[in-house]
């Protein structure tokens, strides 16, 4: 049962996201921990309605094996993240190096 009331956690495990987090450049890297620091502070519904983040459904690209949907969100002025909604979770796949990677396109 997925309970859109609930605090969103998350999971910053996946490697590609490691990595191209921690390769950010300063001042992005610190804009990004500010997102995902006020993200697991809000429930799913206020993810999903939140302007800032613009939680979006990515149509351009095939989910990997056993992933329904691929979304992605503002992470930071600049960037945007991929992620999927796992009960609770919110998993982190990547950080686009630019807006139109994030959706397939170059």
């Amino acid at each position: 049962m997925v309970n859109s009331e609930a605090k969103v956690r998350l999971d910053l495990n996946n490697p590609v996201f490691q990595e191209n987090l921690l390769t950010l450049q300063k001042p992005e890297r610190h804009a990004a921990l500010d997102t995902l620091n006020k993200i697991r502070q809000l429930t799913w519904n206020q993810v999903y309605r939140d302007s800032g983040l613009k939680w979006e459904k990515v149509t351009s690209v095939e989910p990997p094996a056993g992933i329904d949907t691929i979304y992605s969100l503002r992470i930071t002025q600049a960037r945007r993240a991929t992620a999927y909604r796992d009960g609770d979770f919110i998993r982190f796949l990547t950080v686009a190096l630019d807006h139109d990677a994030t959706y397939g396109r170059k």
